[in-house]
């Protein structure tokens, strides 16, 4: 369906899957027109293009490495081009390592600085370029994707705890820069089913995921449609919060 570019717009970074591709499906069934990004997933971002465009808004994708600051300046030009504005930013490309915390000589640091270079470089580039459509937009809205290994100390690899804390400070530092023409939040999930939780934990998925549901209030963990729900709610219905990191975890690290 075509819609006038006076619909809302927005941006999903790393969208072919998990918390991306579920936020882009909830900002559209809001009414936002949605470009797609990815890096490496070319045919998952296509399917989620697809989806987007099934609930009546417009969709694009488009390719770029978040860390390649050249790749998404180009990017955000082709948002421009096809939705003429952007009202909401959500920050969800990430990548971790396999290397475990207790395996502190085996660390590559070439992987510490790719983690940190699409993480927490890779954060700010996109929403630095991003800064003057939407201080257009009237109600600009940024969602960081933190997490709740930036927040305390857990089993989680060095680089990827260590630049989700940066993401925390990062979203602090640029709600105060960039109010009041833009908000920006973060939300910080804590286990989560699917693949990305199946990817850390391997064999051991199902009996840990279990183990961590029965120490959690909810004895659920959370799972990417609810924390797209966050996102979009911070987007489209907080207009008096900024600065904030929402954690999302069923109560896990209010209660433990």
């Amino acid at each position: 369906m075509s819609r006038s570019k006076s619909s809302p717009a927005a941006l999903v970074t790393g969208a072919g899957r998990g918390i991306g591709r579920s936020a882009a499906l909830e900002l559209a069934r809001r009414g936002y027109d949605v470009a797609v990004n990815y890096s490496r997933s070319a045919e998952a971002a296509q399917s989620v293009a697809d989806e987007v465009a099934t609930l009546g808004v417009r969709s694009l994708v488009v390719k770029a490495d978040v860390a390649d600051e050249s790749q998404v300046a180009d990017m955000v030009r082709r948002v421009e081009l096809e939705f003429g504005r952007l009202d909401a930013l959500v920050n969800n490309a990430g990548m971790t390592v396999p290397t475990p915390p207790t395996d502190i000589s085996g660390l590559d640091m070439a992987d510490w600085d790719r983690v940190f270079a699409v993480n927490v470089r890779g954060m700010f580039q996109v929403t630095r370029a991003c800064v003057p459509m939407l201080n257009q937009s009237g109600s600009g809205a940024v969602v960081n994707l933190c997490s709740i290994a930036g927040l305390r100390p857990g089993a989680q690899p060095f680089p990827y705890a260590a630049s989700k804390a940066a993401v925390a400070n990062l979203t602090r530092t640029l709600a105060g820069a960039l109010g009041p023409k833009i908000r920006v939040n973060a939300v910080a999930p804590g286990w989560m089913s699917g693949e990305w939780m199946e990817h850390v934990l391997g064999d051991n998925y199902e009996r840990l995921m279990e183990r961590r549901a029965s120490l959690t209030p909810l004895k659920r963990c959370v799972t990417p449609d609810e924390v797209a729900i966050t996102i979009v709610n911070l987007i489209a219905s907080n207009p008096m919060v900024t600065g904030e990191i929402v954690v999302i975890d069923g109560g896990f690290s209010a209660t433990t």
